[in-house]
């Protein structure tokens, strides 16, 4: 199917030899005209050949060959072989000009000069009515073929282009939900597994001296799995949502947000920190991003405070304004002159600069402080 189509190159060959042969036949038979009224048809027609690539020179050598013989014609001897002369080559021209890609000015110039050539060659030679409207009507029809090939090309790049972008949107989503996912990944398995990780390795110290409380340490670190659990699961279904025949969209399941902030706080008291929670101002709905990030932060803050900075105690402040929800989570540990931003730092950051909100670390002495604004209005 495709094999029979022509290539550009040799359709305009083709079309070319057609155009040709249609403008120099009439002036070679029945009766051969002179020499210049054969070249005349020949330049009315041959250079259409070349009219893509240059359809500005090939108009005006068309249009002044066609008007030339138009004129002259009825000064030939055997004038009347050319009456089935018809100005193909301007015809072509003309479509090509209507179709073609070209500026306001370049077609604007290009369709006046043809139509001045057209006036020129009916006016001079003193043309019935029924010729201009032969060939008026041939010159519209043909600018209009013009006109709709190139508004049907237009069309065609607009849906390419639009189909570019779709695809461009999706692999855009694709990257995003893989970075959320993987940023959830990172978030869940520190801090529960971290958790679970000290748990463990003050475990044996509290079965040998608080016998009693041996079992409280053990059902923290159960809990701890559950939740991990849990939240893997979750993510783990959204990855086989999005290997799902069809391209579906992968479903999100529930993420813990601020609801779940108790349970959390609880989980850093069983780690041994003494956990203060600080809530000012009135709490307000927040949209599910917003309500996630704050989460994450809170936990990834108390995760780096478990398992870095040694700390005892650790403050949990959350400040409801207007316009903005102020999460603060500071500790009494070692704090860091230094700053090196890991995983989770940087996954903080993200989560709080694609809420439109800022972050900051601050090192104390003792301690360090991360504080978070996130936009609720």
């Amino acid at each position: 199917m495709r094999a029979s189509i022509l290539s550009p190159s040799r359709a305009d060959v083709a079309i070319a030899a057609v155009v040709t042969v249609m403008t120099v036949t009439p002036v070679l038979v029945p009766h051969r005209q002179p020499w210049w009224a054969v070249a005349l048809a020949v330049l009315m027609s041959v250079p259409v050949l070349w009219r893509r690539r240059a359809i500005l020179p090939v108009g005006a050598v068309v249009g002044c060959a066609t008007t030339i013989l138009a004129i002259t014609a009825k000064s030939l001897p055997h004038s009347a072989t050319l009456v089935l002369l018809l100005p193909y080559g301007v015809l072509v021209c003309t479509y090509t000009f209507a179709a073609a890609d070209l500026s306001r000015a370049r077609r604007a110039g290009g369709i006046a000069g043809l139509a001045a050539g057209v006036a020129a060659s009916l006016v001079v030679p003193h043309e019935n009515l029924e010729t201009y409207r032969y060939l008026v009507t041939a010159i519209v029809a043909a600018y209009a073929l013009g006109v709709g090939a190139r508004a049907r090309r237009a069309a065609r790049d607009a849906e390419r282009e639009r189909e570019a972008r779709i695809r461009e949107e999706r692999a855009a989503a694709v990257a995003r939900e893989r970075t959320r996912i993987a940023r959830d990944m990172h978030d869940i398995v520190t801090h529960s597994v971290g958790l679970m990780v000290i748990q463990a390795e003050t475990g044996p110290l509290v079965a040998r001296d608080h016998p009693e409380k041996a079992e409280a340490v053990f059902e923290a670190i159960a809990e701890a799995g559950r939740d991990a659990i849990g939240q893997l699961r979750l993510i783990l279904g959204a990855l086989r949502g999005s290997e799902a025949p069809g391209g579906a969209a992968p479903a999100r399941g529930p993420q813990p947000g601020l609801d779940a902030l108790p349970g959390l706080l609880d989980n850093a008291r069983r780690a041994g920190l003494a956990v203060a929670a600080d809530v000012r101002g009135e709490p307000r709905r927040l949209s599910s991003g917003v309500d996630i990030a704050a989460y994450r932060i809170i936990q990834e803050a108390l995760t780096n405070t478990i398992r870095h900075a040694g700390a005892s105690t650790v403050r949990v402040r959350l400040r409801w304004s207007g316009d903005a929800l102020d999460v603060e989570v500071a500790d009494d540990g070692r704090g860091a002159r230094e700053l090196r931003e890991g995983h989770g730092m940087i996954g903080m950051r993200e989560r709080v600069t694609a809420c439109g909100g800022r972050l900051a670390v601050r090192p104390g002495n003792p301690g360090l402080t991360v504080t978070a604004t996130l936009p609720i209005g």
